[in-house]
């Protein structure tokens, strides 16, 4: 397995050409959580940059505690670990990556690809792949642990309560997953760097170009209660706007999930 890792890491570096040097690369057969690993290194002092990509992750998370696994061949899943000033505005950052998630599909070659509030990935209106970023505080710095997962195939739909889709029905064949890692962080790079100088109102009109609802009834839900709305956007801070009633309702974040109404 230390051969085929070698050969992965060896892959996604040819890829990225000078571009690698942005990046601390680590590829391992399997762990359970890439965002947990890699907070743990940011801790101890990773610089920004670093990235852990897991072939296999056994306990990955995501969003209201749901379970994000992977399989190898089947799904890319990586952490990236940024680092910013603690000035640095990071309402919206969810959305920015997601946004060079999406490009990165787009280079590839895929159609379809939609974006929905705060951290999926959608490809025709089916779950493609998903965001989940932590912050840390370390010294007079900001550590955002970045987890990016897509599914290169689509996953069994057991224990799943969403719709799924894989790269694999946009493009074939299918890319593998170093061509992927490399095309996302190739995006993801300028768009970080634009982010901690201007935050996320400069990639507010390329987000919603892409947004999956746009314009279409939603409904919104914490552990406590759901709302009904029309979905009209994001706005310059990455907040979602809602229509309820007829008033302009902000969500900045929070633990909540956003569906379409049924």
């Amino acid at each position: 397995m230390t051969v085929a890792t070698d050969s992965e890491l060896s892959r996604v570096r040819t890829l990225l050409g000078a571009r690698a040097a942005r990046f601390d690369l680590a590829v391992l057969p399997q762990c359970a959580s890439t965002n947990t690993l890699l907070a743990e290194r940011a801790s101890g002092g990773a610089p920004s940059g670093s990235v852990i990509w897991a072939l296999e992750q056994t306990a990955g998370r995501g969003r209201r505690g749901r379970v994000w696994q992977s399989k190898a061949g089947d799904s890319l899943t990586f952490s990236l670990l940024w680092r910013f000033t603690t000035s640095s505005a990071l309402a919206g950052l969810s959305l920015a990556v997601g946004l060079a998630v999406a490009q990165a599909m787009e280079t590839l070659g895929a159609r379809g690809v939609q974006l929905k509030w705060p951290n999926d990935i959608w490809l025709d209106g089916r779950k493609l792949g998903g965001i989940l970023v932590e912050l840390q505080q370390v010294g007079t710095r900001c550590a955002a642990i970045i987890g990016i997962g897509v599914n290169l195939q689509p996953p069994s739909a057991a224990g799943i309560d969403q719709e799924v889709a894989g790269l694999s029905q946009a493009l074939q064949p299918v890319p593998e997953a170093a061509q992927v890692l490399a095309a996302i962080l190739t995006s993801l790079g300028p768009v970080l760097d634009r982010f901690a100088d201007e935050g996320f109102a400069p990639f507010q009109a390329d987000w919603m170009a892409r947004h999956a609802l746009q314009a279409q009834a939603v409904r919104l839900v914490d552990d406590r209660t759901s709302l009904d709305a029309v979905c009209l956007g994001v706005d310059p801070e990455g907040a979602l706007l809602l229509d309820v009633g007829g008033n302009v309702r902000r969500i900045l974040g929070g633990d909540v999930s956003l569906r379409g109404a049924r």
